[in-house]
């Protein structure tokens, strides 16, 4: 494998069904506009409360993808 760089950028994904599809729904979303996204990290999770009932899940993750260079 050739040397490489990638760049770090954090996202933050919500579902209101499960950590999991706020991941999902986090990283799809971001692969559309990222070249060469590779790693989808979970930093933290989180819910939103309302009147003592979970309805909504975070994720906060780090994502890193291939630096390319402008030549």
């Amino acid at each position: 494998m050739a040397d490489s760089v990638y760049v770090v950028n954090e996202i933050v994904g919500t579902s209101e069904k499960s950590w999991e599809e706020a991941a999902k729904l986090a990283i799809e979303t971001a692969a559309k506009s990222v070249k060469d996204l590779r790693i989808g990290e979970v930093v933290k999770q989180d819910v939103t409360v309302e009147n003592g009932k979970v309805v909504n899940y975070r994720v906060r993750l780090n994502i890193s993808f291939k630096y390319h260079s402008k030549k």
